[in-house]
């Protein structure tokens, strides 16, 4: 294929485009917003269908997080009076008990470190802290882990927009291509109509999905410190109760 032709394919695009605008313009009974979402979804093809599977996914992951973001389940405050009155009378077997029974992220770091005391020959406070640091990595990075799925889908989506956008353009393009003679401006509006509803599909899905991670990852960094503030007066009563003894 020639320039030429190329510059005239685009030309006739550019001028068919036009016709389609004005010929909008001057119909009154042309209404933009009167599409079903049923053709939003045909005119923007198979892809739709990926984009609203990745908005539910995106929706059940923050109906998720909001559950589970929580300081009741991260680091609950029942278990941290009741796991500090144990320590404080030295019971570490029931402490270790109500570690078992927990499912928070914080018990299961107050269990590393004393179970570390209960079964070793002789307790090293600097031991026992590495311990729990070591067990609040990894609770800190399953905590933070999990909102990274809101941050793919925000940075997906989009890009499913765009390769719907492509699609659409090139649909357009070959209609041009393939006949100039009988390009007709409804054939290439449904070309960009699709490279329009699914680059919008995309943000639309996209840009929540990026808001709620940012909102999310705030609220879970206060978690973590609040995690590791709670790890640090669980090791001052073992290690308190250690130097008791």
């Amino acid at each position: 294929m020639n320039i030429k032709k190329i510059i005239s394919m685009l030309m006739l695009l550019m001028f068919s485009m036009t016709s389609i605008a004005q010929e909008a313009a001057a119909t009154t009974e042309f209404d933009a917003n009167s599409m079903t979402l049923k053709e939003v979804i045909e005119t923007g093809g198979v892809l739709m269908y990926v984009l609203a599977v990745m908005s539910f996914i995106g929706l059940a992951f923050v109906l998720y997080f909001f559950l589970t973001l929580r300081r009741t389940s991260v680091v609950p405050e029942s278990f941290l009076e009741d796991i500090q009155a144990v320590l404080g009378d030295g019971r570490e077997e029931e402490a270790l008990n109500l570690c078992k029974n927990n499912k928070s992220p914080v018990a299961a770091i107050a269990y590393s470190a004393i179970d570390y005391k209960l079964h070793s020959d002789s307790t090293d406070v600097v031991i026992m802290k590495e311990i729990m640091e070591g067990e609040g990595s990894r609770q800190a990075s399953s905590v933070q882990g999990q909102i990274q799925y809101l941050l793919d889908i925000a940075v997906i989506s989009p890009m499913v927009g765009l390769l719907g956008t492509v699609i659409g353009m090139l649909n357009t393009f070959n209609v041009v291509a393939l006949d100039i003679a009988k390009a007709k401006p409804v054939l290439l509006a449904a070309g960009v109509s699709q490279a329009l509803v699914t680059t919008a599909a995309g943000l639309v899905v996209g840009i929540p999905a990026m808001v709620f991670y940012a909102y999310f990852r705030g609220r879970s960094t206060s978690l973590l410190s609040d995690m590791e503030v709670a790890s640090s007066k669980i090791l001052t009563y073992l290690g308190a109760e250690d130097k008791s003894e």
